[in-house]
């Protein structure tokens, strides 16, 4: 949108809502538009983690095919990278307090 294009609505909305009411709709406005930013931008990022999430599961089946010796170093770097990330999950979840009380509450082994 260009310069003459904003002046133009600018005007027309002046007329149409006048001068006490237009600053209202132009904040309305701009909330909607960084509302609508925003989300893009997080619908964006989710699917930037998933595409590389299935890139990383398409490298580890390459080498699981290839066997872990004869591996490219990039397929190496992926397998490595989940191995680190799969210590974390487990690291985290023994860390959790709903771990620790099933760990030592006697009553919750059946």
């Amino acid at each position: 949108m260009g310069m003459w294009e904003l002046v133009v609505v600018l005007i027309v909305g002046l007329v149409v809502l006048g001068p006490e009411r237009l600053p209202v709709a132009i904040r309305t406005v701009s909330r909607w538009i960084n509302t609508v930013k925003s989300v893009a931008n997080s619908v964006k990022a989710e699917v930037s983690e998933e595409l590389r999430v299935h890139e990383l599961h398409s490298n580890l089946k390459k080498a699981e095919e290839q066997g872990l010796d004869n591996i490219s170093p990039g397929l190496k770097q992926s397998v490595e990278e989940l191995q680190r990330a799969a210590e974390s999950v487990r690291h985290s979840y023994s860390k959790s307090p709903d771990a620790s009380k099933n760990d030592k509450d006697p009553s919750s082994q059946n």
